[in-house]
């Protein structure tokens, strides 16, 4: 089954990526990872959809490590599909409630690297119900 068997149109729809690329600084040194996703996300697009991207980058041990924030990764992806990516500097809480409630078709929202939570890595349940919501 892919994505291509589902009918997404119209809804917000999450995307786990793996935006674990390397970098030097704040410069990106591959972005293969992130030209991987393209096709999902533009399928994702043409279907009339919202967007809400989810990564990890490194090992922070769940703590926040800004050379590690995804920020420079959401603006390498606006690039590279000529489209405006919104970063929230947070992956749940009511900041992130509040700007994916108000998600329009077409725009895409990029979370703050998940390994800066805890519970990302334990698989806390309670983590990916704030997610899911």
């Amino acid at each position: 089954m892919s994505i291509h068997d589902i009918d997404i149109k119209g809804k917000k729809v999450f995307i786990r990526v793996d935006f674990n690329v390397p970098m030097e600084g704040a410069k990106i040194t591959d972005d293969r990872r992130i030209e991987a996703a393209v096709p999902t996300i533009e399928y994702v697009l043409d279907q009339g959809c919202s967007i809400v991207l989810a990564s990890h980058m490194g090992r922070p041990d769940g703590k926040v490590v800004p050379e590690l924030s995804l920020a420079p990764i959401a603006a390498r992806l606006a690039e590279i599909l000529d489209h405006k990516v919104e970063f929230v500097a947070e992956a749940v809480g009511p900041e992130v409630q509040t700007i994916v409630s108000k998600l329009k078709p077409g725009h895409i929202v990029m979370l703050e690297n998940l390994r800066f939570y805890p519970d990302e890595e334990k698989n806390g349940i309670e983590f990916g119900r704030e997610l899911a919501s």
